[in-house]
């Protein structure tokens, strides 16, 4: 379990295609992790096989590759990171599984302040779960959805990015057309659930 508030972010420094795919990030600001530790990278939850110094390896089983963005990671991609909740810890954003729903597409950027805000594309499949001032992960980043654009083709939604959150995420550095890691708001799942068993 996380909390959607990246810790710090990190960069792949190596890939191996053996039976899984391998991969080898460094942290830019470690943090405390050992061998069998969960850690969300991009959103999505990796268990950590080796860690030196503040670099670990993490395996990417096909279903991963499949469902999210990791499959075109490449050398050198940045990627937030984010250790899993421990007891006693704060939780400042929401409760966040790492479980990875579906991908999305950055559509826009559009400054506002000294802000920017956001416009993603959804799935069609998770359109009903999200809702204007409810919250969502992307790429591991919890966040407010500001508004939700239903179009006659696709379903959109925006979020507002602070300065902060642009330089300690992979925010600073995204452009149109990127593809995000999403994951929806754990409760907007199950009172959809209730709902069909009603």
């Amino acid at each position: 379990m996380f909390t959607g508030l990246i810790k710090t972010t990190g960069e792949i420094r190596q890939i191996e295609q053996r039976g899984d795919r391998i991969i080898t990030v460094a942290m830019h600001t470690p943090f405390p992790a050992a061998i069998g530790d969960s850690i969300a990278v991009n959103g999505i939850c990796l268990t950590v096989t080796r860690i030196t110094d503040g670099v670990f390896d993490a395996s990417l089983s096909a279903e991963t590759l499949n469902c999210t963005t990791a499959n075109d990671w490449v050398i050198g991609t940045r990627v937030n990171l984010e250790p899993s909740l421990r007891v006693g810890d704060s939780l400042g954003g929401h409760f966040v599984s790492g479980h990875v729903d579906g991908m999305g597409r950055a559509i826009s950027a559009t400054p506002s302040g000294d802000s920017t805000v956001w416009e993603f594309e959804l799935p069609p499949a998770l359109a009903r779960f999200v809702a204007a001032k409810g919250s969502i992960t992307i790429n591991g980043v919890s966040l407010t959805v500001n508004q939700v654009i239903a179009n006659p083709l696709t379903t959109t939604f925006t979020v507002n990015i602070i300065p902060h959150t642009a330089e300690v995420t992979g925010f600073g550095t995204m452009v149109a057309g990127d593809a995000v890691n999403l994951e929806i708001d754990l409760l907007a799942r199950y009172v959809a659930r209730l709902k069909e068993c009603a």
